[in-house]
């Protein structure tokens, strides 16, 4: 099969043996698949990537020296079932899964695994007993989408909303966007998205945010501050303490950057009380000063990926429509189109979402 490989710093396109499916596993025909942020930074930063992976517990198998097949948000074809299968879906059947596989009960990660090709390759062997069907109706295509959607539902989950509060998103690219599908779904307003880039902000009006801002021009936490505080209020701390004034409104943030110096600018910027989801991925070290997070009692809660429910959530909100996922399909390559790809995407005002088409 073919594939787009990540081989000593560089994507080249290969042949590579075909997957053999093993005990439980379905061979798949990848028909698409998103390029994430996480590829990008696998690419440009590969030993810290692999070092920091190694030292949290080995979460990827990734290895500097040995070649990769990126790809962990796909939509594929079921081509043939392997040994031991049940045949619960037939050649032809249009499926989706968690970037996982299975030998046994062993479960293997998809997308930096040097092991097992990702969905820059023609062929996958995924586990049966993982894939979800393709709802009759729903465009192949956004099922693609299922994987970056599904850590918006995720990271909305484990903040723990009341429904009453005023929600800030700190950046627009897709983990952003995903936040904001998922805060509307569950009836929060108003959504306040913040991101420097004129396009990224565009599609957080489009994914449903109230309201825009460009940190260049304007404090997104200014923004948060108005909207959740009522006429009357007495931000002192003898009436907060003595409850002589009427309360603001629950916050929470959500820091869907992953930059080094983004969240010590949450903790100056949030209002006392707020909870800060983290959800973009920072590889690098970090620095911040806990005494803004404990003088304002500010809850800080680190998320990553999502459950099985939340991924078979996120594939019936996207197939019934609840969370529209065209706009953000900016882009289609083939194989020969990923090291390009890759570069485009550095730049956010060109590309969203560009998926690979490895039949293309």
């Amino acid at each position: 099969m073919r594939a787009a490989v990540f081989r000593r710093g560089e994507i080249v396109v290969d042949t590579l043996p075909d997957p053999v499916p093993a005990e439980g596993q379905v061979l798949v025909r990848t028909r698409a698949c998103g390029i994430c942020g996480s590829d990008l930074h696998a690419a440009r930063f590969t030993d810290s990537f692999v070092d920091v992976a190694r030292r949290s517990g080995g979460r990827y198998t990734m290895t500097a020296d040995r070649d990769v097949v990126f790809g962990h948000e796909f939509v594929a074809e079921v081509v043939a079932n392997g040994p031991g299968t049940a045949g619960r879906f037939p050649p032809g059947t249009l499926v989706t899964s968690m970037p996982l596989t299975l030998t046994g009960t062993t479960v293997h990660g998809i997308g930096y695994n040097p092991d097992i090709a990702g969905g820059f390759a023609e062929y996958m062997p995924l586990a049966e007993r993982m894939l979800l069907p393709v709802p009759d109706g729903m465009d192949p295509d956004h099922a693609a989408l299922v994987e970056p959607m599904a850590v918006g539902e995720h990271a909305v989950e484990e903040a723990r909303l009341g429904g009453e509060e005023v929600a800030l998103v700190i950046g627009c690219g897709p983990v952003g966007l995903a936040v904001i599908a998922a805060l509307r779904l569950r009836g929060i307003r108003p959504v306040i998205a913040a991101d420097f880039s004129p396009a990224r902000r565009a599609l957080a009006a489009r994914m449903g945010a109230d309201a825009v801002v460009d940190p260049a021009a304007a404090s997104p936490y200014a923004a948060l501050l108005e909207a959740a505080t009522p006429p009357g209020h007495d931000p002192s701390r003898y009436a907060q303490l003595f409850r002589t004034s009427p309360p603001r409104r629950p916050t929470v943030l959500f820091e869907c950057v992953g930059v080094p110096g983004v969240l010590q600018a949450m903790l100056e910027g949030a209002p006392p009380g707020a909870r800060i989801v983290v959800v973009g991925v920072c590889m690098e070290p970090d620095r911040i000063e806990p005494f803004f997070a404990i003088a304002k009692q500010i809850e800080l809660r680190f998320v990553l990926a999502y459950t099985p429910e939340e991924f078979a959530r996120t594939l019936e909100h996207i197939a019934a429509g609840r969370i529209a996922v065209a706009p953000l399909i900016t882009g289609r390559v083939g194989l020969d189109g990923v090291r390009q790809a890759f570069a485009d995407l550095a730049r956010p005002e060109a590309q969203a979402k560009i998926l690979v088409e490895p039949w293309r």
